[in-house]
């Protein structure tokens, strides 16, 4: 490899960011739009999560297909669909991708310690075409996740023997 084309190569990767990407900020408008309200990319958490919603004790990571090896089995590691893994330097990409797949279950295993739930999106799923159905999705799961934390406990009183008529509200 020559200097300039490796020039080119790390100046590219230098311009990748972590931090507002395009997919992080499509969940972020379509869940504001839901009225759904986060806090982004909370440090004193395991991994910063790219979105943290307390009221539902939910971390949300927008992971780049790429980046994280999404469908790329770990002992295999070949190229998927959605994650091209490049021929060039191949052995380094392998043990990246690898890498980043281990630390995000780990990172979501302390956080599942910690008492939060974990959701993660890939970037292939905000495509166009699956978008709305991958956000409401989202909604769904989050409204569940409260449901299941917040909803009254059924409790069964003992019948009474006599049964007095009560009227309703409305008819007064």
């Amino acid at each position: 490899m020559n200097k300039s084309s490796q020039y080119n190569i790390n100046k590219v990767m230098s311009a990748v960011k972590s931090v507002g990407t395009k997919p992080a900020v499509i969940v972020r408008r379509g869940l504001w739009a839901r009225g759904i309200r986060y806090r982004l990319n909370h440090k004193r958490l395991p991994g910063h999560p790219d979105l943290v919603l307390r009221k539902y004790r939910t971390c949300i990571f927008v992971n780049g297909c790429f980046w994280h090896g999404h469908h790329v089995e770990p002992d295999k590691m070949e190229s998927t669909k959605c994650c091209r893994i490049p021929m060039t330097n191949h052995d380094f990409w392998v043990a990246k991708i690898r890498r980043n797949k281990e630390r995000d279950r780990e990172e979501q295993r302390k956080l599942a310690e910690m008492g939060w739930h974990c959701i993660t999106v890939w970037e292939c799923e905000l495509k166009p075409s699956k978008r709305e159905e991958t956000l409401e999705s989202i909604a769904f799961t989050l409204n569940h996740l409260w449901l299941q934390d917040h909803c009254a406990k059924s409790v069964s009183y003992p019948e009474r023997e006599e049964e007095v008529q009560m009227p309703m509200a409305a008819e007064g």
